[in-house]
């Protein structure tokens, strides 16, 4: 089948390649992202492959069909970015990935975690000047303290254990927990994980209830000088309530991966340009801020399996044999 890929990066274009070995699909590498300007770019091609920051509403998707696309194909576990009832209404079919490499955005967790703070960024950057002063740099032990999750599907659970294998007491906050979450971890409400937590973590998807589940409510909640992190979802942290939070110091650090306008940002090289993101500059002036470009996935076997997983929904798709990830109004699959 022939594939458009949307906002394509030379390490997409390596590791399809690659994979592709195994499939035999026509595949065509766009850098733009899709939008309704961009959609033409795909006629004549049978699927699309898109990722997180790619708009696939219903003005798209009725491009998309009339250019003769039948199925859109997510490189990425989520898929709020899709509007699931035009696509069934259009009879396009749409696939996700549902686990790539959860070890990898639960290891990034960790690391934002422990650079935020041991302050090792800031370390690095004194000690190249010649600056061995420790002043500015104190931290705490992680163990002992109480680590919260917002979420415990594949990657929440590894970063439970991560943590609870770091010495943490962890409390999980899930509407549909599995067994093996229950038997190990300490099941609690939103208000009482917040309550409690010394460190919050977002490990859940995007929906109508978690957008700005942290707001000014919440955050007035939770303990002085919690440490929140999301490597999930921008649009579930309010970012302007969580901006007079670390004013007020209710807030002690912050680590993103994601933010909630990160699509006219993040995947670009933009070290030339004067960024007009008022929120997002006024983020980096505070020295408890860690902000990565949405780069938790951003692993070899991550990559890998993306790839592998992504075409094998289209070989599935045109063949009828193999697993279809499918995603649509009523369920997930995956």
């Amino acid at each position: 089948m022939k594939i458009a890929f949307f906002s394509s990066k030379s390490y997409d274009q390596n590791s399809f390649t690659q994979a592709n070995a195994g499939h035999a699909h026509d595949m065509t590498f766009f850098e733009a992202p899709l939008n309704a300007n961009t959609a033409s770019l795909a006629e004549g091609f049978g699927a699309v492959c898109v990722f997180v920051n790619d708009h696939v509403n219903r003005e798209v998707l009725e491009l998309l069909k009339a250019g003769g696309t039948e199925l859109v194909v997510l490189r990425c576990a989520g898929f709020n970015n899709v509007d699931l009832n035009a696509a069934e209404a259009l009879g396009i079919k749409v696939a996700r990935v549902p686990a790539y490499s959860p070890h990898a955005v639960a290891e990034h967790t960790l690391a934002l975690i422990l650079t935020l703070n041991r302050k090792t960024h800031r370390a690095f950057n004194r000690v190249r000047e010649g600056n061995f002063a420790l002043d500015g740099l104190l931290g705490f032990d992680l163990a002992g303290k109480t680590v919260g999750l917002v979420g415990a599907g594949k990657i929440g659970e590894i970063f439970a254990k991560i943590m609870q294998a770091m010495g943490c007491e962890v409390l999980i906050n899930d509407p549909d927990p599995s067994d093996n979450v229950l038997d190990h971890f300490k099941v609690v409400t939103f208000d009482e994980l917040i309550a409690r937590s010394d460190i919050i973590s977002l490990h859940c998807p995007l929906t109508p209830h978690t957008h700005h589940l942290i707001n000014a409510k919440a955050l007035a909640k939770c303990k002085k000088g919690v440490m929140l992190i999301n490597t999930s979802r921008g649009k579930m942290v309010d970012t302007k309530a969580a901006i007079d939070a670390l004013k007020s110091g209710q807030l002690g650090a912050l680590g993103l991966d994601v933010y909630e306008e990160e699509g006219d940002l993040f995947f670009s090289d933009l070290s030339s340009q004067v960024i007009q993101d008022d929120v997002f500059m006024r983020l980096l002036t505070f020295p408890n801020v860690l902000i990565t470009g949405h780069q938790g996935f951003f692993t070899r076997e991550a990559l890998s399996n993306i790839a592998d997983t992504t075409l094998g929904n289209v070989t599935a798709h045109t063949t009828g044999k193999g697993e279809f990830f499918a995603v649509s109004a009523e369920k997930v699959v995956g």
